[in-house]
């Protein structure tokens, strides 16, 4: 088991700039890795790395699926290129690039999608990516994972960098609740549990953790012991981990910010019905595109709350 923070509270350091010390670092130990992108070194927080590898770093301007051919180049010639860019434009607009000339060719490029889900917040639905994950999970080999806070990120970063085959990392760009101690342990493909239960076993990824351990408290005070896994790597999941959580528990519960359906919801249920059907219920968005907001008003407005989790464990654990 993973510990959380005894008092989780708003992180000081923002996701960008964690991220962007972390490639750094990586960057020390490995001279092929390069930094592209799509005109985001500020909004993205790479700014960093362009001053300290003034060699290593190119941005291709506002033409996503045309960096990310590029990367595949890098690839083929021996680099390991990150690509940076807003969640939507690093998938959606550049799918065919990710899924030919990168996944299908068995190169090595990393993809980072920043202001995953709600977390886009004023930029609106147009760059409020909510679909990117299930995109994602489309492309055979593909990783995918979903940092809950900063100190994923070392972990998450060195992972990729020493890893080959596409991969993509999804989080938001400021500062997120810090849930974990900065000496907590991650795997890349193994779940963390944060809490242990026998009556429902909530499963969550992203900003989503910091829900699921508000559920938790919620329903311990009900007197309903909850399981809580964080489930970072959505692709591939750490099956060993639903199915044992799913036979212990009996009734699931996933939480994501993203699409309910295609994301992290999708993969669980898979598991599941290939395993060990119990009863399962899904938190995401239903059936909507993203809009104008802060972050609590759209997590209020989708649903996205550990007010929803708990309520969708007890109508889960009502289907027993």
């Amino acid at each position: 088991m993973t510990y959380p923070l005894e008092q989780i509270k708003l992180d000081t350091v923002e996701l960008r700039a964690a991220y962007c010390a972390a490639l750094i670092a990586a960057a020390e130990q490995n001279d092929r890795i390069v930094a592209v992108d799509a005109d985001v070194q500020f909004s993205m927080g790479t700014k960093p790395f362009y001053e300290k590898f003034p060699r290593r770093g190119v941005n291709c301007g506002i033409m996503e699926a045309h960096a990310v051919g590029m990367c595949a180049g890098m690839s083929a010639t021996g680099l390991v290129p990150f690509f940076h860019a807003f969640g939507v434009f690093a998938t959606r607009r550049a799918f065919d690039q990710i899924f030919l000339a990168c996944a299908y060719q068995d190169l090595n490029v990393k993809l980072i999608g920043g202001d995953a889900g709600v977390t886009a917040t004023m930029n609106g639905g147009t760059h409020m990516p909510l679909e990117d994950m299930g995109l994602m999970r489309t492309i055979p080999g593909a990783t995918i994972i979903e940092p809950a806070d900063a100190a994923m990120l070392p972990a998450a970063v060195q992972h990729m960098a020493s890893t080959w085959g596409v991969h993509y990392m999804r989080s938001s760009r400021r500062n997120a609740m810090r849930v974990y101690r900065d000496d907590a342990q991650f795997t890349i493909g193994k779940a963390n549990v944060l809490a242990r239960g026998s009556e429902v076993c909530i499963i969550a990824c992203g900003i989503m953790v910091y829900e699921a351990l508000r559920a938790h408290a919620m329903l311990a005070q009900q007197g309903i012991r909850a399981t809580v896994l964080d489930m970072h790597t959505i692709k591939p999941i750490d099956e060993a981990a639903v199915i044992h959580a799913a036979m212990a528990c009996g009734a699931v519960v996933t939480a994501e910010n993203h699409n309910a359906m295609s994301g992290l919801g999708s993969a669980v249920a898979e598991v599941l019905v290939e395993h060990c059907p119990v009863p399962m219920e899904r938190v995401g968005v239903f059936e909507q595109f993203g809009e104008v907001g802060t972050q609590g008003y759209l997590q209020e407005k989708f649903g996205l709350t550990g007010e929803e989790i708990a309520r969708k464990a007890i109508k889960a654990m009502g289907r027993k």
